[in-house]
């Protein structure tokens, strides 16, 4: 897999070849590489490149009129600079952008298909997630589920975005550090592209068959008792109607145990108050 070191000789060498150039035109031969719908594709389409930036393992070209082409390699991309218009390869190649002096080829080896290409306007920046996230104070559960806030998220998907930023789901948003919204602004972004990539390949082009909540890939949400894939604490779970919230109580809380409203009112004072406790009694 392409990593940092790869990326940024990959960024430099296109610097000086492509920033000030404009963009003629992008040949997709393999339809699936792109993720995006709106703005449509063609609106790159003789757009001046302004710079180039690394995002992660992805590679941003930034473009007028507040466009960004993100070229995600994954594992088996890789990027060739070869003459304008040249052809783009036959069992491998999977998208060709043209400009004035050269085409930048996208190439892909083995079977599956895991590059992709997103065109996208404007950048959703930290400073637009800080807003909405502390304009009320709420939990962190209760803020990245609500719909008048974040759109799209519901109970799983902030179980999974909690774990990967190690915060607790009941920590109040008039709480939270710069450090721990930057930490928690990158979760959200990793999660929600990793999932929808991942349940694209699964679906292969066809029409979806298996749409549901809990999936055996996911760190904490649906795993209560289960151990946590980054420490192998048994996972906890806080119930609340219809709907549980999963957590790492070593990752998230540390060590401590949340209270769960039907469970710690059973035990009263024998309900654990921490991970050590619930391990040793």
């Amino acid at each position: 897999m392409p990593e940092l070191p790869d990326i940024t000789v990959y960024i430099e060498a296109l610097e000086s070849r492509i920033v000030g150039q404009p963009l003629e035109r992008v040949r997709i031969p393999k339809p699936f590489l792109l993720r995006s719908v709106d703005p449509p594709l063609h609106a790159a389409n003789g757009k001046r490149v302004t710079g180039i930036r690394r995002m992660g393992k992805r590679i941003v070209l930034e473009l007028e009129d507040d466009l960004f082409l993100v070229i995600h390699l994954m594992i088996a991309g890789r990027l060739r600079w070869v003459p304008a218009g040249a052809k783009v390869p036959g069992k491998v190649g999977l998208a060709a952008f043209d400009f004035p002096n050269g085409s930048l080829i996208l190439t892909e080896a083995g079977s599956k298909r895991r590059a992709s290409l997103w065109l996208v306007r404007g950048e959703a920046s930290l400073e637009q997630f800080t807003e909405r996230l502390t304009r009320e104070n709420h939990t962190l559960k209760r803020s990245l589920t609500d719909p008048r806030l974040f759109s799209g998220i519901g109970n799983a998907y902030s179980d999974e975005i909690l774990h990967r930023a190690k915060l607790s789901p009941v920590k109040h948003t008039n709480r939270l550090t710069k450090e721990e919204i930057a930490r928690l602004f990158d979760a959200t972004k990793a999660i929600l592209v990793e999932w929808t990539d991942r349940l694209r390949r699964e679906s292969a082009g066809d029409f979806p068959a298996k749409v549901t909540a809990f999936r055996e890939e996911m760190a904490v949400h649906g795993k209560y008792g289960k151990p946590c894939p980054v420490c192998g604490a048994p996972v906890q779970r806080i119930r609340y109607a219809d709907n549980e919230t999963n957590y790492c109580p070593r990752c998230q809380t540390e060590g401590k145990l949340l209270a769960d409203r039907a469970l710690s009112r059973l035990l009263k004072q024998d309900w654990p108050k921490s991970i050590d406790e619930l391990t040793w009694s």
